[in-house]
């Protein structure tokens, strides 16, 4: 990629690779940001099936009806299905090239035919066996107001918190499980993609930097800058140009520029089509 505009390559200004560094990642269009949503969401609901309070297995449950409306949407399965087949098309190219392994490729090839496998295996709609739930779906319909799955509103869903921990995780999982095909796809896809960055060492001149794309773009940007430095990004993106504005990380309802140079790496994302 040329470099281009008014940024300047630092390379004496890289992140230490000793100091706390925080990544930022930004997607650029829509598919990315399903998955990465979707990828957020599976973690969180299985951090809190881990715990045992029935508080912690609450968390988890709002989370899965979090992934019940997001991994709902129609096109979801067939768009990744196509992203696995078109990955495995590129990867497929680079058998008998030198400087590839070949046994780490036969595994990622492999591992995507079988989850393509079981991605086509789901039948019906994302997410239909919690939908035909009452029981789940009641809760799912007082949840969504303000205090209401108080036990005095859900008497059975309050009886459920109360029992075994183990049961409870049980059901958690039982009801995860028809969504792990789409998870395990994702994740393929989310792992090939960051494993394209390429990355660039640059320094935000006043808290402000833009970089010309001359019409090329990626799928994913990542910021990744030292957690010393009070200011996050902010990303706009498009395929003329990327512009990051680093503002004070103050909590306060106005943003305001973070008005220092700001050295960051920026690393662009982006599989073959």
């Amino acid at each position: 990629m040329t470099i281009q505009g008014n940024s300047v390559y630092l390379s004496q200004l890289k992140l230490s690779a000793h100091a706390a560094v925080i990544d930022y990642e930004f997607p650029i269009n829509e598919k990315v940001r399903t998955l990465l949503r979707l990828e957020d969401l599976f973690a969180r609901t299985q951090h809190f099936i881990g715990y045992t309070h029935g508080l912690d297995h609450h968390a988890a449950l709002l989370t899965l009806f979090e992934i019940l409306e997001v991994a709902s949407r129609a096109d979801l399965k067939s768009e990744l299905l196509q992203e696995l087949e078109r990955q495995k098309r590129a990867l497929s190219q680079l058998h008998n090239n030198p400087a590839i392994s070949q046994d780490a490729l036969d595994v990622i090839l492999a591992e995507i035919d079988v989850v393509s496998e079981n991605i086509l295996a789901m039948a019906g709609k994302t997410g239909q066996h919690l939908r035909e739930n009452e029981w789940l779906m009641g809760i799912k319909q007082r949840a969504v107001m303000p205090g209401g799955t108080c036990e005095f509103d859900l008497p059975s869903y309050h009886y459920w918190q109360e029992q075994d921990a183990g049961a409870r995780r049980e059901h958690l999982q039982t009801w995860l499980e028809p969504f792990m095909p789409l998870r395990a796809g994702l994740e393929i896809v989310l792992r090939l993609l960051r494993e394209s960055g390429k990355e660039y060492h640059f320094i935000a001149h006043h808290g402000t930097f833009q970089q010309m794309q001359g019409g090329r773009t990626a799928q994913l940007l990542r910021v990744s800058m030292s957690s010393e430095l009070a200011c996050i990004p902010e990303v706009g993106a498009n395929k003329y140009a990327i512009n990051i504005r680093f503002i004070i990380a103050d909590y306060a309802p106005k943003t305001t520029l973070f008005d220092q140079d700001v050295p960051f790496d920026l690393t662009f994302c982006s599989l073959p089509s």
